[in-house]
C-alpha cells in the first residue's frame, strides 16, 4: 500500500472517530456502535410470532409443504385440511403444532353481493371477485372486463340498482378514489353508498350508518389493505334502534326530494 493511500485512510479513521465521540445520547454517554439490541428485539418478534410457516391456502398437505420444518415448529393451516399420508407422519415425528385459520366467512351478514369497477379499478375488482367467491358468496359482476376506458357512473349505476332492486343484499364499486362512484351510487332510491379506506371505517359505514354500498379506491389502499376493509364491511350490520333511528332520516330527507320532483 502506498504511503499516500495509507495516510488518506488515517485521516478517515480519524475523521469518523471525531464524528462519533460528537454523537452522544440524552445522558452524554457515547452511542454504542455495535447494534446490540437488533438481534434482541428480532429473536423477540420471532418468539411472539403465532406461526413459523402459513399454508393456510392450500386444502391438501403434502411433505413437500412441510420441508425445513424443525422439530416443534408451528404451521398454520386451513379448517378441514387434508395430509397425504408421509406429511401426517412428518407432523407426528416433528410435534409440529398446527394452528387453524378461522374460515373468512365467520361471522358473515351478507350472501350476495354486486360488484362492479371502471377501468381503474378493473385489476382489483378480478381479484376481489375471487376472494369474494372463496366466502361462499354469491357474486354478479357488472364490468367493467378490461382495462379500456369506461365512465364509472354508468358502473356505480349498474351496481346500485342491483341492491335497489334487492336482487343482491350489497354492492361493492372500485375506482381509483371510490368518490366518484359513491357519488353516482347515492343518487339511486334505497342506496347508501359509502368509501370507506379503513376497516373501522367499513365496520362504522355498516353499524351506524346502515350502508348498504361499500365503495375503494385501488388507488388509495393495497390490495391486502382492501381485503380488510371488505371483510370488515361483509361481517358487520346496523342493529341498534338507535342508529336505524338515523339513518331513517337520511331516507327520509332523500323521499322529500324525490316527492318534489327535485
Amino acid at each position: 500500500m502506498s504511503e499516500a493511500r495509507q495516510a488518506e485512510r488515517e485521516k478517515i479513521r480519524e475523521l469518523v472517530s471525531q464524528i462519533l465521540n460528537k454523537v452522544q445520547n440524552n445522558d452524554g454517554v457515547s452511542m454504542q456502535t455495535e447494534p446490540e439490541h437488533i438481534v434482541v428485539n428480532s429473536l423477540k418478534a420471532v418468539r411472539e410470532r403465532e406461526f413459523d410457516r402459513d399454508e393456510s391456502a392450500k386444502k391438501l398437505i403434502t411433505e413437500l409443504d412441510l420441508r425445513g420444518l424443525e422439530n416443534g415448529s408451528r404451521i398454520r393451516l386451513a379448517e378441514n385440511v387434508k395430509f397425504t399420508p408421509l406429511a401426517a407422519d412428518i407432523i407426528k415425528d416433528k410435534s409440529i403444532a398446527i394452528i387453524t385459520k378461522a374460515a373468512r366467512t365467520n361471522g358473515l351478514t351478507v350472501k350476495s353481493i354486486a360488484i362492479g369497477a371502471d377501468h381503474g379499478g378493473f385489476e382489483t375488482k378480478e381479484k376481489l371477485k375471487q376472494y369474494l367467491m372463496e366466502m361462499d358468496v354469491h357474486v354478479r359482476d357488472f364490468g367493467t372486463n378490461s382495462k379500456e376506458a369506461v365512465d364509472y357512473p354508468d358502473i356505480a349505476h349498474a351496481v346500485a340498482k342491483s341492491v335497489s332492486d334487492k336482487h343482491v343484499d350489497i354492492g361493492i364499486i372500485v375506482d381509483g378514489a371510490g368518490i366518484g362512484s359513491s357519488m353516482a351510487a347515492n343518487k339511486i332510491p334505497g342506496v347508501r353508498a359509502a368509501a370507506c379506506y379503513t376497516p373501522q371505517l367499513a365496520k362504522n359505514a355498516r353499524e351506524h350508518n346502515g350502508a348498504n354500498v361499500l365503495t375503494l379506491g385501488s388507488g388509495q389502499n393495497s390490495f391486502e389493505e382492501i381485503t380488510t376493509i371488505v371483510e370488515a364491511f361483509v361481517t358487520s350490520e346496523i342493529s341498534e334502534e338507535r342508529h336505524k333511528k338515523r339513518v331513517g332520516k337520511i331516507d327520509a330527507i332523500f323521499a322529500q326530494y324525490l316527492r318534489n320532483g327535485r
